[in-house]
């Protein structure tokens, strides 16, 4: 759906070290509220904006990715700032390198980027309320169902 409405974005880790440039709108946001999310997160869900790789330009820094283990036993690489260790996005195998999962809350603007569904329902915290009316799901779903036909077409030509 690509909720970021413009292009331009910007985003950066806690202690400024590490700083990019979305160069276009997320195909998709996702609010994930499965129990890896939030075991990685420290929090009750993670806010990934999808994006093509070749969108997020570094403008400072040299982000690392970081192997870590996840719930398919693909496992992931979530890219950090070497010094203060924020997660800014993550690479998980399914895509590789091809496609971002751009942590929102780093955005400087988090609020252009709302989740256009929330996933992995059946473990959200009992406590965390969607809001009526989001499409939500008790797992995962298929992106024909809910993806726009723009969105669709740039995360097949990754």
């Amino acid at each position: 759906m690509g909720s970021g409405s413009s292009s331009g974005m910007e985003g950066g880790c806690a202690c400024g070290g590490v700083r990019y440039l979305l160069t276009s709108a997320p195909m998709f946001v996702h609010c994930c509220h499965c129990t890896w999310c939030q075991r990685e997160t420290g929090s009750a869900f993670a806010l990934n904006a999808l994006i093509e790789s070749a969108c997020v330009k570094v403008l400072r820094g040299a982000p690392e990715a970081v192997p870590t283990p996840s719930a398919s036993g693909g496992g992931q690489q979530i890219v950090r700032c070497p010094d203060c260790r924020v997660a800014v996005w993550s690479h998980y195998s399914g895509a590789g390198d091809a496609l971002c999962f751009v942590r929102v809350g780093t955005l400087d603007a988090p609020e252009t980027c709302p989740p256009d569904i929330h996933i992995f329902t059946s473990t959200k915290q009992p406590w965390v309320g969607i809001p009526a009316g989001a499409p939500a799901v008790e797992e995962y779903y298929r992106r024909e169902d809910y993806w726009t036909a723009e969105s669709l077409e740039r995360r097949a030509a990754v």
